[in-house]
């Protein structure tokens, strides 16, 4: 295996592939990136057993065909301190991958290929595509809202749902609900429900621009596989079952305010300073075209700010925790925001005034 490549060619696959690897492996092999190089193309492959990523670039010239793994992250380290427009030499020697460039020269160990998984491929049930602009505003609309660690293991994922030319992401964590819906040219059916775990559904927004361009998904029983460009991205699937999230959209909130987003947020913000560092509980008093926000802490200190708002209806006080209410302003794109409510004790609806594609909902706390 003889190669050679510019710094800048190798670099973007590789920082890619790289995020894939874990750095605390129980198979030394995970730690390794997989380089095979043949008919003037390199792909690199990372892998942790439940995501893969492959990405290809093109060497400059290929001496010598053939496959090595190398440690990714010293490969990544060396890559990036090399000067700009740097061209790397790369051969096998002894076993080991020698790495040169300019009057550098670098000597990685290797581990044989044969001992480097890689994620097998199930029966394909269905192959279809959408625009990556698409896939990434469902995603980014509703990522954050993925549960971390849950022992409820199906939450700590999306679920993709794909039906009637229609595209819906959705993330909850048991306190919170996001979903995002698009149409798009897909007729999938029967309606495909798939659970994408967290670290896929964040390694998979990295490899999406907002473009029109394709990203064609290949869905499987237990795994989703997806092609943008240079990069094969696959995922194994969580086998569970999502929660109903229609049962949990309140439905018949008679409470309704709009308020300038990025003013409620700035509020929101300044009065989490003061709030319960465990709790972030803020209260919320809404009355008529305004918004009194509370927010105090066990050493007895308040903040309390108000916002201006479209509402003529009763007043009512409820709390929230202040981090999810943000998490939704952040994730909405729309300069005005719309709540809904219906009494202290139920969750609360957010998104933008009349409902656009994306619908949260927050549940709220006794304070």
């Amino acid at each position: 295996m003889k190669f050679s490549i510019s710094r800048e060619a190798l670099l973007r696959p590789l920082t890619l592939v790289a995020g894939v690897v874990e750095r605390r492996q129980t198979l030394p092999v995970l730690s390794n990136v997989l380089l095979e190089v043949q008919d003037n193309q390199l792909s690199l492959t990372g892998t942790d057993l439940e995501v893969e990523l492959i990405g290809r670039t093109e060497p400059n010239t290929v001496d010598e065909p053939g496959s090595a793994t190398v440690p990714a992250r010293k490969l990544m380290d060396i890559c990036k301190s090399l000067p700009d427009q740097s061209e790397i030499n790369f051969s096998l020697e002894e076993g080991r991958a020698v790495l040169r460039a300019g009057r550098s020269r670098f000597t990685l160990s290797t581990l044989p290929v044969a001992e480097f998984p890689n994620i097998e491929d199930g029966q394909s049930t269905q192959e279809l595509s959408l625009p990556r602009g698409t896939l990434k505003h469902l995603i980014d609309s509703t990522a954050f809202a993925m549960a971390q660690q849950d022992v409820r293991y199906y939450l700590n994922g999306m679920l993709l749902e794909l039906g009637h030319h229609i595209v819906r992401t959705v993330a909850t964590d048991g306190h919170r609900l996001a979903v995002c819906s698009r149409s798009a040219d897909v007729d999938v059916d029967p309606v495909q429900k798939l659970i994408v775990p967290r670290k896929g559904i964040l390694e998979l927004a990295r490899l999406l621009d907002n473009s029109d361009e394709p990203v064609s998904l290949t869905l499987g029983a237990n795994h989703v596989r997806a092609h943008t460009g240079e990069f094969t991205f696959t995922s194994k699937l969580v086998d569970g079952k999502f929660p109903d999230y229609e049962r949990v959209i309140p439905r018949g909130g008679d409470k309704a305010f709009i308020a300038e987003r990025a003013e409620l947020r700035q509020v929101l913000s300044r009065t989490s300073i003061l709030s319960n560092e465990k709790y972030r509980g803020v209260r919320l008093n809404l009355e008529e075209g305004n918004l009194r926000v509370i927010a105090n802490n066990p050493e007895q200190e308040e903040a309390e700010e108000n916002v201006a708002i479209e509402y003529d209806g009763t007043a009512m006080e409820i709390g929230f925790n202040v981090g999810y209410l943000i998490d939704v302003l952040n994730a909405l794109g729309e300069s005005r925001v719309q709540m809904t409510l219906s009494d202290p004790n139920s969750s609360a609806i957010m998104e933008e005034p009349g409902g656009g594609d994306a619908l949260y909902v927050v549940m709220p706390m006794r304070l």
